[in-house]
């Protein structure tokens, strides 16, 4: 087998926070803690959970938009948590990202043409005026906006026409790996499909590999290859796509697949109602984050951690008890 695109070791990410008098306390917001995973050339890995679990701050980090805490991230084999700023201007290139509200990340005074052409000047990838141009048509056409469209501004595009010119944002720099940061949430239904449509003929044309960041179920069972589940700074169960949803190992994965409804018409599944609120990530609970909801409590869950152990094939599960049910 190659080496993964992207390995992401035991990462960290903790945020301090002022209290008290005049700020003098000093407490931490332990966002991801703890988080390690891989992609592959051309592969899909969605990051799911509840919002708050830490999933956009994992791409972030990878991203290096901040500095990381502990942990490696390796793109290609190449260190890039602690990687120097003119190291990281060159595998910039190589990551981009979608962001979840696109009428925010572009800028309203700038037409379209120069969205896409920044980035192509920046990283040097044409070599004429001619060139330039070529390639901002080209990836007009990419993303399937008209071309007459080059010399307007955002404000004047749709929310999903918007995502468009985000995404071809993102392809101009060539990259090898996209984060879509809850690319869809933002879009109508019928336009969440287009765009995701959109991404998996770009993956296949362009051999990308993406990291896509949704708390949407539906959307990832259509369009994942692998599912890493997160809960409060950690990942509970990653599984290929065909057996997370067919079989779920972990109490909180069974918890979230329960909601996602079923396309069948008169079709039920028997949700599972989990008690209580999701914990603060400023003071997580002992062992596992979870015991604090989870219908299967013992008491070795709430004084040990569990760790991702191989639950058969490529599904592995972080839970203590030893004969999970599936399904």
């Amino acid at each position: 087998m190659s080496p993964p695109l992207l390995q992401v070791n035991d990462l960290k990410k903790h945020f301090p926070v002022k209290t008290g008098l005049f700020g003098r306390k000093s407490e931490w917001v332990y966002a991801v803690d703890g988080v390690s995973f891989e992609i592959a050339r051309g592969e899909t890995l969605s990051l799911v959970g509840e919002s708050g679990c830490g999933k956009s701050t994992v791409g972030r980090a990878i991203l290096r938009l901040f500095d990381v805490t502990s942990g490696q991230v390796i793109l290609d084999g190449q260190r890039i948590d602690d990687a120097h700023p003119s190291t990281m201007r060159q595998m910039r290139q190589r990551m981009q990202v979608v962001f979840q509200d696109p009428f925010s990340s572009l800028n309203p005074r700038m037409r379209v043409r120069d969205i896409l052409a920044e980035p192509i000047r920046n990283f040097g990838l044409a070599k004429s005026a001619a060139d330039l141009e070529t390639r901002v048509t080209a990836l007009m056409d990419t993303v399937r906006l008209p071309r007459e469209a080059l010399n307007r501004r955002p404000h004047e595009f749709s929310g999903g026409q918007r995502q468009r010119i985000g995404i071809a944002r993102a392809l101009a720099a060539e990259p090898e790996l996209i984060v879509c940061d809850e690319a869809v949430s933002a879009l109508d239904v019928s336009v969440k499909a287009q765009i995701v449509n959109l991404l998996q003929d770009l993956q296949r044309e362009f051999g990308l590999a993406l990291l896509f960041i949704s708390h949407d179920l539906a959307i990832v069972e259509h369009m994942t290859h692998r599912v890493a589940v997160m809960y409060l700074g950690k990942i509970v169960e990653v599984a290929p796509r065909r057996e997370i949803f067919a079989a779920p190992r972990h109490p909180y994965t069974k918890a979230l697949l329960s909601a996602v409804p079923l396309p069948e018409p008169g079709a039920q599944r028997n949700p599972i109602i989990l008690g209580g609120d999701v914990p603060s990530p400023i003071n997580p609970p002992s062992g596992c984050r979870f015991h604090t909801r989870c219908p299967y409590v013992f008491d070795r869950c709430r004084t040990e951690e569990p760790q991702l152990r191989s639950a058969g094939g490529e599904q592995w599960v972080a839970c203590h008890l030893d004969a999970l049910p599936a399904g």
